[in-house]
């Protein structure tokens, strides 16, 4: 539905947003002239994020799968922030070469990226291959972060204290890593899947920290709480609604599970730290298995041969 509200009265109203945040927000900087990507902006903790940077005063380059869901969620932050600054673009996280297509039209428009959001995740009940031979779970939550930030690194350099940001989640510290399964073709549980996948998140987060060590780009991750988004009802598993829907009453809400990836994306407490674990607006730790560093290169090594960089 399009705004009822006079252009001039929008655009004051935003000025007003970054008036008061300026004045109001000493633990967090305004983020005008910043380009910042979100991936999974349509919903759940990705929307709120995309929001809450645009009322920053961000450029926020909304990533989605699905156009419809994402030019109505743009539509969204842009009435309610003020800030038309919102663009939408297009990209299947489970296909390599569809990151490969967003990346060239980023850099097509784009000299430099200030935050870079990893937000997008999924659940699949059973076992599925995309097209490039890679196990869905393993590809959308952490195959692809990992080449979206490589292929996007030239960018991340131009910009100033350059964050990026990826989001696991406390089930990674359930899991274990199989580097000879990676793709879990000896047996398939989803949950233990994601879990897995979301702890080769947090190793990777700390060996890409490492290796951007003074080149002015931090690396963090966020395990934003159990949040009540849609990846549970999205993944097809009964089980996993019925858990969901039982465990409903303590969830926290998409904008409060969002709180923390935009404290590690805007707040200049956060700037220059890298290779940390935040939750609820802190550090914290994560499990154990995920501070091996020999194991944290083995998985480095193992990717980039599956990704052929």
């Amino acid at each position: 539905m399009k705004s009822k509200l006079d252009p001039h009265v929008k655009v004051g109203s935003y000025l007003l947003r970054i008036l008061f945040a300026t004045i109001h927000n000493s633990g967090e900087m305004v983020l005008k002239d910043k380009v910042c990507i979100v991936t999974g902006s349509n919903s759940g903790i990705g929307r709120e994020t995309a929001l809450a940077l645009a009322e920053k005063g961000a450029t926020v380059v909304a990533v989605v799968r699905n156009k419809g869901s994402g030019e109505e969620a743009c539509s969204e932050i842009i009435e309610v922030s003020g800030n038309s600054s919102v663009d939408l673009m297009i990209c299947d996280l489970s296909s390599m070469e569809s990151i490969r297509s967003f990346v060239a039209e980023f850099k097509s428009k784009y000299d430099r990226l200030d935050v870079l959001l990893n937000n997008a995740g999924a659940v699949i009940s059973k076992r599925q291959v995309t097209n490039d031979g890679f196990e869905r779970t393993i590809a959308v939550n952490y195959l692809a972060p990992f080449l979206l930030t490589h292929e996007l690194l030239s960018v991340l350099k131009e910009g100033t204290q350059s964050r990026v940001i990826n989001l696991s989640s406390g089930l990674h510290k359930r899991a274990n890593l199989n580097l000879d399964d990676l793709q879990s073709e000896s047996s398939y549980k989803s949950m233990n899947v994601y879990g897995s996948a979301k702890l080769m998140v947090v190793m990777h987060t700390y060996e890409l920290a490492r290796r951007l060590k003074d080149t002015g780009v931090s690396v963090n991750v966020v395990l934003p709480g159990f949040v009540a988004t849609n990846l549970g009802r999205s993944s097809g598993s009964r089980a996993s609604r019925v858990m969901f829907g039982m465990m409903k009453p303590f969830q926290l809400s998409p904008k409060e599970g969002a709180e923390t990836s935009v404290y590690v994306a805007s707040s200049p407490d956060v700037e220059g730290v890298t290779g940390k674990c935040f939750e609820k607006k802190a550090e914290t730790e994560s499990s154990e298995i995920s501070y091996d560093v020999e194991l944290q290169k083995q998985l480095w090594d193992a990717t980039i041969n599956l990704l052929g960089l």
